[in-house]
C-alpha cells in the first residue's frame, strides 16, 4: 500500500492541477491518493478495477472519479490506456449552479466518489464511441495546451476542464443502464435542493421531484450522504448567508428571509449551531482592522 501526492506530478502550487495519457501495460499496486481527486477516462482496452479491495471490470468508454483516500489498482490490464486527470477538489468550485443541478454532474463528481471511498461502489460512467471520440479529442486538445505551456494555458485549461466536466455530467445524466436506481434518486434530490435551496420547499416535494417516498429520501441521504435533506439544505442557505454577511450590509432580518430561513432568530440559531457565532459577530470578523494613527510631538 502506497500514498500518492499530486506533487510527485506538478510542483506548480499556483495551478495544481496534472493531465496525462497513461498506459498501464504492467498491474499497478494498490494505492491512495493524499491530496487530490482523479478522473480517469479508459481511452482503449480493458483492465480488473480493484478499488478498496473490490474488483470491476472497466474497458474503453469507462469514466469515474477517485477521491483522495480510495485505495485503487488496476490488474489484468489488456491493451489499457486512459487518461489522467489529476486536480484539487476546490477546481470545482467554480461550477455553477445550473451545473450542481445537473442530476449527472452530483452523481459522478460527488456522490460516487464520496460513497466509493467508504463502501463499495462499482457505478460508473460507460460512453457511447461517438461520446468517447468528442472526449478524446478534447482531452488531445488539453494535454498539448498542459505540455506546451503557451501564455494563458492555465485559463485555457481550467476552461476545458469544466466544458469536460460538464459534458461528462450530460452524458452520465442520460445514462440509463447500469446506474443503481438509489444513486440516481439521492443526484435528482440534491439537484433539486440545489436548484430550490432559497425557496421554502419541503421534504414531500423534494421526495416527489425525485419519484421516492420521503422514507427513502432520508434513507438514501443517509446511506450515501451521511447526512439529512434539511441539513444539506440548511448547509446550503447557511453557505449563502455568509456570502451575504459578508458581501452587503443588508440586515440580518433581511439576509435570513432571502436565504429561505422563517425568521432572524432561526437564522441565528442555526447559524450558532454550525459556525460557533451570532451572524453578527461573523459580519463584525469580516470588517478590515483599523490602525491606530499616532501623531508626532
Amino acid at each position: 500500500m502506497s500514498n500518492v501526492y499530486l506533487n510527485w506530478f506538478t510542483t506548480d502550487e499556483q495551478f495544481p492541477f496534472f493531465i496525462q495519457y497513461g498506459g498501464h501495460e504492467e498491474e499497478m499496486s494498490l494505492h491512495k491518493h493524499v491530496d487530490f481527486s482523479e478522473l480517469v477516462i479508459v481511452l482503449n482496452g480493458h483492465a480488473t478495477h480493484i478499488v478498496n479491495n473490490e474488483e470491476s471490470f472497466i474497458k474503453k468508454g469507462n469514466v469515474f472519479v477517485l477521491n483522495g483516500g480510495t485505495h485503487h489498482a488496476y490488474m489484468a490490464p489488456h491493451e489499457f490506456k486512459i487518461c489522467n486527470i489529476m486536480y484539487k477538489p476546490d477546481m470545482l468550485k467554480s461550477a455553477g449552479p445550473d451545473l450542481r443541478s445537473l442530476d449527472g454532474y452530483q452523481a459522478l463528481f460527488i456522490l460516487e466518489p464520496f460513497y466509493r471511498s467508504i463502501n463499495p461502489y462499482k457505478s460508473k460512467l460507460n460512453m457511447s464511441i461517438a461520446s468517447l471520440e468528442h472526449v478524446t479529442a478534447l482531452v488531445s486538445v488539453m494535454i498539448i495546451e498542459y505540455e506546451t505551456k503557451q501564455q494563458g494555458y492555465q485559463t485555457m485549461l481550467a476552461s476545458r476542464f469544466m466544458e469536460l466536466v460538464v459534458y461528462l455530467s450530460r452524458q452520465y445524466d442520460h445514462q440509463e443502464n447500469g446506474v443503481a436506481n438509489s444513486l440516481m434518486h439521492l443526484a435528482s434530490a440534491i439537484s433539486y435542493i440545489e436548484d430550490h435551496y432559497l425557496e421554502q420547499v419541503t421534504l414531500e416535494e423534494i421526495a416527489s421531484k425525485s419519484d421516492i417516498s420521503v422514507r427513502h429520501l432520508n434513507r438514501i441521504f443517509q446511506s450515501y450522504y451521511r447526512t439529512t435533506p434539511i441539513a444539506y439544505l440548511h448547509r446550503l442557505r447557511l453557505e449563502r448567508a455568509c456570502t451575504l454577511l459578508k458581501q452587503t450590509n443588508r440586515s440580518i432580518t433581511d439576509i435570513s428571509y432571502e436565504c429561505g430561513f422563517n425568521d432572524s432568530n432561526y437564522l441565528t440559531r442555526q447559524f450558532k449551531k454550525s459556525f460557533g457565532m451570532t451572524p453578527k459577530a461573523f459580519r463584525k470578523m469580516q470588517e478590515p482592522q483599523v490602525r491606530p494613527v499616532f501623531s508626532e510631538n
